[in-house]
C-alpha cells in the first residue's frame, strides 16, 4: 500500500490543509523513506529516527528545518498507528538540535520607502510598484500576493482579504498609497489580453496568467539593485520590516500578531527583538554617555 498518498488524501480531505503544506509534508515524508533504505516502516524505532536526525544534521541540514521535519515524521506515524495498526509512533519524544538563534533581516524605514517608491510607467513597473506597495503596506507572505484575487480587494474598506498558512482566511488594512498602485495597475491590467476566462488573479503576466512566485523574486531583486538598496532583498525582507516598522510606531504586539496571520504570540515576538536593537543604536546615538572611550 502507498501510505504516504494516503495520507496525503487525509491530510486534503479530512484535515483540509493547503496544496502548498502538503507538497511540504509529501516532501518531508519523502526524505523519511529515502533514509530508511529497505528498513520497513512499521519496524522503525526511536534509535532509527535518531540515527537520521544524526545523519541530516552532519550534513548541514539546521536544526529548525530537522524540527519541520520531525513534526512532518510525526504526524505520518500518528496516522499510521490510528488508521494502519502501526504499534508505536518512533518520533515521540525526539527533538532537533538546536540552532542558534538569527533575527530576521528588516529594511530601514528610509530603505523601504526608497524600495517601494518606484516611478515606472510602463505596464510591468506599475504592477510591480502595486506589489512592492501591497508587501509593505500589509505584510503580506509571498505565497499570500501570488494568489490573490481582485474580489478580495475592498477598496471602500480599505483592506484586503487573503488566505494564509492552514487556510486561514484574515483581514489585512491597505495603506492609502498600496490602494493607489493597485487601482492603478488594475487599470493598466485591463489592457492586458485574458486567455484564460477564469483567470481571477491581482497580478498578473503580459501573457495573462497569474504571476509565479519565482518572478516577484526575481523582480523585488531587480528593483532593489535599481533602487540603489545595499541588500539582498526578498519579499520576506518587506514583510519583516512591515512588521518591525509597525511595532516601532505602535508598540501593539497582538495587533501586529493579528495582521501577521501568525498562530501564536511567541512567533511575533521575535520582532520585539529587532525593535530592541532600534532603540539600543538611537540610544547609542543619542545618549551623552552611552558611547564607549
Amino acid at each position: 500500500m502507498d501510505f504516504l498518498k494516503e495520507y496525503l488524501e487525509f491530510l486534503n480531505f479530512e484535515r483540509g490543509l493547503s496544496p502548498l503544506t502538503r507538497e511540504n509534508y509529501a516532501r518531508d515524508i519523502a526524505q523519511l523513506i529515502k533514509l530508511t533504505d529497505s528498513t520497513a516502516l512499521n519496524t522503525l524505532q526511536t534509535q532509527h529516527i535518531r540515527r537520521f536526525i544524526a545523519s541530516l544534521h552532519s550534513k548541514g541540514l539546521g536544526g529548525k528545518s530537522i524540527a519541520r521535519m520531525l513534526s512532518s515524521w510525526r504526524g505520518f506515524f500518528d496516522f499510521l498507528v490510528n488508521r494502519k495498526g502501526f504499534s508505536n509512533n518512533p518520533v515521540i519524544g525526539l527533538r532537533a538540535p538546536k540552532s542558534p538563534k538569527t533575527l530576521p533581516q528588516a529594511l530601514s524605514i528610509e530603505q523601504a520607502v526608497k524600495l517601494v517608491d518606484i516611478g515606472d510607467d510602463d505596464i510591468l513597473g506599475i504592477r510591480d510598484h502595486a506589489i512592492l506597495e501591497l508587501f509593505y503596506s500589509s505584510g503580506l507572505r509571498l505565497s499570500e500576493v501570488v494568489n490573490l484575487n481582485i474580489d478580495a480587494l475592498d477598496f471602500s474598506e480599505g483592506t484586503v482579504q487573503v488566505t494564509g498558512k492552514g487556510n486561514k482566511t484574515r483581514i489585512v488594512p491597505m495603506g492609502s498609497h498600496a490602494m493607489e498602485a493597485i487601482q492603478k495597475w488594475l487599470k493598466s491590467r485591463s489592457t492586458i489580453p485574458i486567455n484564460y476566462p477564469a483567470e481571477k488573479a491581482v497580478f498578473i503576466g503580459l501573457q495573462g496568467r497569474r504571476i509565479s512566485a519565482r518572478n516577484i523574486q526575481y523582480r523585488i531583486k531587480e528593483w532593489s539593485i535599481k533602487q540603489g538598496i545595499n541588500s539582498s532583498v526578498h519579499p520576506h525582507m518587506l514583510r519583516h520590516s512591515f512588521a518591525t516598522h509597525v511595532l516601532q510606531s505602535s508598540g501593539d504586539l497582538r495587533a501586529v500578531q493579528e495582521m501577521l496571520g501568525h498562530a501564536n504570540i511567541s512567533t511575533t515576538q521575535v520582532y520585539t527583538h529587532l525593535d530592541f536593537q532600534h532603540l539600543s543604536k538611537t540610544y547609542d546615538a543619542a545618549h551623552p554617555r552611552a558611547k564607549k572611550k
